[in-house]
């Protein structure tokens, strides 16, 4: 087979992730419950199973043995015996809004920013070697077909290309949106059949060595008991250190956490993955062994065993099963690259660029708007941090020319991420844990891992022989003088070290009163209600708080979030009051698309509460496991029974209101029945007297035409709120467009004194309504707003937008807008909030307003903290993407 048509099949292989990607998000778009079923939560867990595992498990059995089942055994015993652990990981996640381990770590730390910073850093240096091995994997199976023998570090120029392309894939499905749950369900789509494709793979060379080419399980034994492999014996110190360094890394390699906590929408699919996930581990496994012994006593000597998935089909003329087998490991290299790219990249945007972007941007100086320029911020920061991360992947494989041994790569790697797990750990069941011990630890391991084992990849052969400046006890591979097994010894240092500086860190030092907040949220996240924080609220406005709340979830999402406030306060219509539980759910909210130390310093800069309030402290000081339970309860019942009694108080206000007005209204009617009916009657008689001049008695009989218009009028309004009312009116709905419904009713409007600003572009939209009824509307807004603002200069701003399966309208003008207190009341059909003869109406023109909205499929609503008054009119897009035709 070609290089070229590899290539070109390979081509088509991501064109297929491509679709499987968009069909996921889609499904997810509409709600389908089998995309995050148990199923796929586990088959996205297979992205620990990366072309290590494909490749180069087989490769470490021939030349260790069965040591190569320490990388199984790890994952294994953490999800049966310690699927709590990971269920509590997850309930936290879900709990806290969690968007990376770095997150995790940082919001159990008191939402440091620091903290997070120094695990990101040590993810990306710790994760660039595991990105390099995938990408000389990749190139080497490509060497394979090429020419045999071909060396990674011939295939530079392809591995560019792939690292290229990754990135392109994981722009395109990793950062098409700011999600507030950071779940991506076309990546994890595209993972799920990865991972069917690459164990029907490697099942399928597995059963092609052990019955095609050895006959049968007899003679494979015979084979295995012939090789090297039957002469190796194990060093339980190292199969020790390799357990629990797996152990950790199913856990703390930013991918596996990306995967396992952050895509996770039940919890409960945990239990599921406890057996399911392992059973997957063993079938990945169970040929390694036959594999490698056959491929020892089958292939020349010399032959890469990291390759003889590849080569032994290829050497038996097994050309589309060598396809397949290609295929898998593509699929295990390209799963990995694609989930910690943007595990990373959430990190680096979050707890790097937005922390620097917010200092440069101080509050003041006029960039909040509604037009979500953080949103865009931190898109823009997440690409480039993809970008970023794989060609830090592909110059470390640049650098190093390609390793001879794959596993050496990952191991290193798999060091480097375990040294987040005493922190880790330890947050989770030591309330006495603070972030001083927490960094301490994390740098020295750091340190010491970055030594003993990365640097002997990098440096030169007189450091690691005799120490730097000839100091041999700081040799790289023999640091203090210990000899031995150098993973031994680098695993025994490394979290020895960083156990004892977390530990003697943590004793040595108190928590912060936000660590102390932050501790019962994690370590109690089961047995018991979350403590609540006593911040202060006084120091920000809710309009401030909305505007930065559009800048990062967007306006919809934002307004949906603060309506839903005012409506638990019984302020429906009003934004709602700053109180303690808007700021902790506003911050939870930003956390899930910026991070816990972002959101907490967003939110911190507009209230002033960067400090611990005094309320913070003695909630702290007198924490005790029963208050802290059964004052909860006393607030909930009480907070429950305050949005009860506020509703009713505001039930009847509305309700007495409504009697005055109507009874007002009555009133009101009687007299304008009364008044033009007086006046043609009064008129009537001075017609029918003699010796009237003929100018006179066209002077009369005009006024008696004027009356009876307005008596007509009156009539014609209660008439029309009748019908729409009763259901009975009858619509005729057909394709208009909006621009012309809105020229019409600027038109008929008449002269209203408003400066109108519009953008006739975006108005240029065909729907299927009643264009008259619709006109009706907007001539009704237009109209009130040239009566009742009150600006020196009266204007009126109409804009247009297809907002998913709706179009909306917003009318807004720049007055003094509507009282808080009037603003439940006036699509009542008696509602009149000014002087009936100033404004000339009989308040019934947004009560039909809202009926004939009602009846289009729509309706029409008032947006709070917009300056002026405005009104927003929603209508159903009934045409699909249609624009209309000049």
């Amino acid at each position: 087979m070609s290089l070229n048509l590899l290539i070109a099949l390979s081509l088509v292989y991501v064109v297929f992730l491509f679709a499987v990607a968009f069909a996921g998000e889609r499904l997810a778009a509409q709600g389908r419950s089998l995309l995050r079923g148990p199923a796929i939560y586990t088959l996205s867990l297979s992205i620990y199973c990366t072309a290590w595992t494909f490749y180069g498990a087989v490769g470490y059995a021939a030349r260790s043995g069965l040591e190569f089942m320490t990388i199984y055994l790890g994952p294994t015993l953490v999800f049966i015996g310690w699927w709590w652990f990971l269920r509590k990981l997850v309930r936290i996640g879900r709990a806290e809004r969690i968007t990376s381990i770095a997150d995790m770590i940082s919001s159990r730390y008191g939402k440091s920013n620091g903290i997070a910073v120094l695990v990101t850093l040590l993810a990306v240096v710790g994760t660039t070697p595991y990105i390099a091995l995938q990408l000389q994997s990749v190139t080497l199976s490509f060497g394979v077909f090429a020419a045999p023998g071909t060396q990674a570090g011939d295939l530079t120029g392809l591995a560019f290309w792939v690292a290229a392309g990754l990135a392109v894939f994981t722009i395109i499905f990793g950062t098409r949106k700011l999600d507030t749950g950071e779940r991506h369900d076309g990546i994890v789509s595209a993972i799920a059949v990865e991972a069917v494709v690459k164990l029907v793979a490697l099942l399928s060379v597995g059963i092609f060595v052990v019955w095609g080419l050895n006959g049968g399980l007899g003679p494979t034994h015979q084979v295995i008991a012939t090789s090297s492999l039957a002469d190796w014996t194990a060093v339980p110190g190292r199969w020790a250190g390799l357990i629990l360094v797996s152990a950790a890394a199913v856990i703390c390699l930013p991918r596996m956490f990306q995967v396992l906590v952050v895509e996770n929408s039940d919890d409960r699919h945990v239990a599921t993955a406890s057996w399911a996930f392992p059973t997957y581990l063993l079938a990945m496994c169970i040929f390694v062994v036959p594999i490698a012994a056959t491929g020892l006593a089958r292939m020349p000597t010399g032959a890469n065993p990291d390759l003889f998935v590849l080569t032994l089909p290829l050497a038996e003329g097994q050309g589309g099963l060598a396809l397949l087998a290609f295929l898998g490991g593509f699929s295990s290299a390209t799963s990995m690259v694609i989930v910690a790219a943007v595990a990373l990249a959430t990190m680096l945007s979050n707890h790097v660029v937005m922390p620097l972007w917010l200092a440069v941007n101080e509050r003041g100086e006029g960039r909040a708007s509604i037009s979500g320029d953080v949103r865009g911020v931190v898109l823009r920061a997440r690409r480039a941090s993809i970008l970023i991360v794989l060609a830090m992947g592909y110059l470390y494989f640049r650098a190093t020319g390609g390793t001879a041994a794959l596993a050496s790569i990952g191991l290193i790697s798999f060091v480097g991420m375990a040294q987040v797990l005493p922190a880790l750990a330890f947050g989770l069941f030591w309330t006495g844990a603070t972030r001083i011990g927490a960094a301490a630890g994390i740098v020295t391991g750091f340190v010491v891992w970055a030594w003993t084992m990365l640097l002997p990849v990098l440096a030169s052969d007189a450091v690691l022989a005799s120490g730097p400046f000839g100091i041999a006890v700081l040799r790289p591979e023999g640091l203090f003088g210990l000899t031995g097994d150098p993973l031994v010894t680098t695993v025994l240092l490394s979290l020895g070290l960083n156990t004892l500086a977390f530990c003697t860190g943590s004793l040595l030092t108190r928590p912060t009163p936000m660590e102390q907040l932050q501790a019962p949220r994690f370590v109690q996240v089961f047995d018991r209600a979350a403590p609540r924080r006593g911040r202060r609220s006084d120091g920000a406005r809710a309009d401030e708080l909305l505007i930065m709340a559009q800048r990062i979830l967007g306006g919809r999402e934002a307004q949906a979030l603060f309506a839903g406030e005012a409506t638990l306060q019984g302020r429906a219509g009003d934004l709602p009051e700053t109180t303690p539980d808007l700021l902790e759910r506003l911050e939870r909210r930003l956390a899930g698309s910026v991070g816990a130390a972002t959101a907490h310093a967003m939110v911190t800069g507009i209230t002033g509460d960067a400090a611990v309030s005094v309320e913070d402290l003695l909630a702290v000081a007198d924490e005790t496991a029963q208050i802290m339970d059964y004052s909860a309860r006393l607030e909930a019942q009480s907070a429950e029974l305050g949005r009860t009694a506020a509703e009713l108080r505001a039930v009847n206000d509305k309700l007495t209101a409504l009697g005055h007005q109507k009874d007002a209204f009555l009133s009101q009617v009687s007299h304008e029945l009364r008044t033009p009916m007086t006046s043609i009657r009064a008129f009537s008689e001075i017609l029918r007297a003699e010796g009237l001049e003929p100018s006179e008695r066209a002077h009369y009989a005009g006024i008696i035409l004027e009356e009876s218009e307005r008596l007509t009028r009156l009539l014609d309004d209660l008439l029309d709120l009748s019908v729409l009312e009763s259901g009975q009116v009858v619509l005729h709905p057909a394709p208009v467009n909006l621009r012309h419904v809105i020229d019409r009713a600027v038109t008929a409007s008449g002269r209203t004194g408003l400066d109108i600003t519009r953008d006739p572009s975006s108005e240029d939209i065909v729907l299927m309504t009643d264009g008259d009824r619709l006109a009706q509307v907007v001539i009704n807004l237009i109209t009130n707003a040239g009566k009742y603002c009150d600006a020196a200069t009266p204007a009126l701003r109409i804009q247009v937008r297809r907002d998913g399966a709706e179009v909306t309208l917003d009318f807004i003008d720049n007055g003094s807008g509507i009282a808080a207190g009037d603003r439940g009341l006036i699509f009542e059909k008696f509602a009149r909030l000014s002087d009936q003869a100033a404004a000339g109406s009989a308040g019934l023109g947004l009560a039909i307003c809202r009926e004939v909205m009602l009846r289009l499929g729509g309706d029409v609503t008032y947006l709070p903290g917009q300056g002026g008054a405005a009104f927003r009119l929603r209508l159903p897009d009934l045409e699909p993407v249609s624009r209309a035709a000049e």
